[in-house]
C-alpha cells in the first residue's frame, strides 16, 4: 500500500491553529496572574508592623494628654473653689506653667466670676494671677505686675497724693502768674535781607543828634530859673523893647 505524503499546505493549517489557541491560553493565564496580589515580603512586613505600633503610641500620647488636661482642670477648680471661699483672700499667684495650663485656668477663674491675668516677659517664666472681683486690680497695680514689681497698696497711695498736690500747686500757679509775651521771630533776622545785619545794628549804637539842626542836650532844655527870676527877664525884655520902639520913633520925627 502507497503512503500519501500530507503537502505543507495541509501541515500548516492544522498547525497553525494549535499555534494560536496556545497563545491565547498563555495571555489569559499571564492576566490572571498579573491580577493575583503578590504575597508580601519581609520588609513590607515590617514596615507595616512600625506604622501600627506609631499609630497605637500616638493615640495612647492623645488619650494620656487629655486625661492631664482633665485632672488639671479638676485641681484647678477644687483650687478656684476654695480661693472663693476664703474671705481673708483677695488675690491668688500662680506659679509659673505652660500656655495649656494657662488658658484652662484662665477659663476656670471666668467661669467661676473672677478676674485672671497672666505676667511675664519669657514664655517659661509666664504666670496667672486670679482675683475676686470686689478686689479687681487698678491700672498702676497691673503695670506694676507687668514690670516684674510687687505692689505696695501704701506707697501707691502716697504717690497718687503727690501726683494730685503737684498737678494743684501747677493750676494754681497757672493761674496767678502770666508768661512772659515774647516775638515768635525776630524783627532783624525777619528784615535782615532789606536792612542788613550789621549795618542795623550799628545804626541803632551810632546815632547822634545833628547839631545843624538845632537839636540841644536835653540837659540843656531844663529851666533852673524860679518863677520871680524867670517874671523879671520878662518884665526887662518888654522894658526894652518898648524903649527901643521909642528911640526909633523919635529919630525918624526929628528928620
Amino acid at each position: 500500500m502507497r503512503m500519501r505524503i500530507p503537502s505543507p499546505r495541509m501541515i500548516l493549517n492544522i498547525v497553525l491553529p494549535v499555534v494560536i489557541i496556545q497563545s491565547k491560553m498563555a495571555d489569559l493565564l499571564g492576566s490572571i496572574l498579573s491580577s493575583m496580589e503578590k504575597p508580601p515580603t519581609v520588609g513590607d512586613k515590617e514596615s507595616r508592623r512600625k506604622a501600627r505600633e506609631q499609630a497605637a503610641r500616638m493615640k495612647k500620647m492623645q488619650e494620656d494628654e487629655k486625661k492631664k488636661k482633665a485632672e488639671f482642670r479638676k485641681r484647678m477648680e477644687k483650687e478656684v473653689s476654695e480661693f472663693i471661699q476664703d474671705t481673708k483672700q483677695q488675690k491668688r499667684k500662680y506659679n509659673p506653667m505652660g500656655k495649656i495650663e494657662r488658658s484652662i485656668l484662665h477659663d476656670v477663674a471666668e467661669v467661676a466670676g473672677l478676674a485672671s491675668f497672666s505676667f511675664g516677659e519669657d514664655e517659661e517664666s509666664r504666670y496667672v494671677m486670679i482675683f475676686k472681683k470686689e478686689f479687681a486690680p487698678s491700672d498702676d497695680e497691673l503695670e506694676a505686675y507687668r514690670k516684674g514689681e510687687e505692689w505696695d497698696p501704701q506707697k501707691a497711695e502716697y504717690r497718687r497724693r503727690l501726683k494730685e498736690q503737684a498737678a494743684l500747686e501747677e493750676e494754681t500757679t497757672g493761674k496767678t502768674q502770666k508768661r512772659a509775651a515774647s516775638p515768635s521771630s525776630n524783627y532783624r533776622d525777619k528784615y535782615s535781607h532789606l536792612i542788613g545785619t550789621s549795618s542795623a545794628k550799628d545804626a541803632a549804637h551810632t546815632l547822634e543828634a545833628n547839631q545843624a539842626y538845632g537839636m540841644v542836650p536835653v540837659a540843656n532844655k531844663r529851666d533852673t530859673r524860679s518863677i520871680e527870676q524867670a517874671m523879671n527877664e520878662i518884665r526887662a525884655k518888654k522894658r526894652q523893647k518898648t524903649g527901643d520902639e521909642d528911640t526909633g520913633a523919635g529919630s525918624t520925627s526929628t528928620s
